[in-house]
């Protein structure tokens, strides 16, 4: 299985891309090749409609989709920018988005996840992505929030409150229920 993540967000920093780094360990027994991304690899002009049309649609955004339909499985951790989407998150898919004949993930199954400083961990970006993304063509297997990632996350032992690590790991083990029934009920049909 090929599984892509990445920190929904620009900052060399990120607690994001720390934190899905580390959920991803968890699938270590599902991966044959895993891949973690960052978006300032995709970094694009602001997109507008009159910008589309003097320079069309930057490579960038081809090989960000290209990275989208290679993976099997979605791991995305987003950063929450005035209770919203990081700008240059929301600007690679406003560009992807305007690839003809594709919905942005395709079909993808996606483990969503936020964390933050704050209490509340993300929840509201979290919570926009559960409802948007679905009708950008991802198939959201689940969504967690870490909140307060200073007091609850240590960088080579993951997320160190037992009861947040609890939820987090009983929901990556029903994502990865989902994906084996999922890819192994594929197969079974394929033959």
């Amino acid at each position: 299985m090929k599984i892509l993540a990445f920190g929904a967000s620009n900052s060399s920093q990120s607690i994001n891309k720390k934190f899905v780094t580390s959920v991803s360990k968890y699938y270590k027994e599902l991966d044959d090749v895993k891949e973690i991304i960052d978006l300032n690899d995709y970094a694009m002009p602001v997109f507008s409609v009159d910008l589309e049309k003097e320079i069309g649609i930057p490579q960038q955004a081809h090989d960000f989709a290209a990275k989208i339909d290679w993976a099997d499985f979605i791991l995305i951790s987003f950063a929450e920018n005035n209770g919203n989407y990081n700008a240059c998150y929301k600007n690679i898919i406003d560009w992807v988005s305007r690839i003809r004949g594709r919905k942005i993930f395709n079909g993808k199954p996606l483990f969503l996840l936020a964390t933050s400083p704050g209490a509340r961990g993300g929840q509201s970006v979290l919570s926009i992505a559960a409802a948007r993304l679905p009708f950008d063509g991802a198939d959201v297997l689940d969504t967690f929030s870490l909140p307060e990632f200073n007091a609850n996350f240590e960088e080579g032992k993951g997320v160190t409150n037992m009861l947040l690590r609890s939820q987090l790991e009983a929901k990556v083990r029903k994502t990865k229920r989902t994906l084996k029934e999922k890819f192994e009920g594929g197969a079974e049909n394929n033959s």
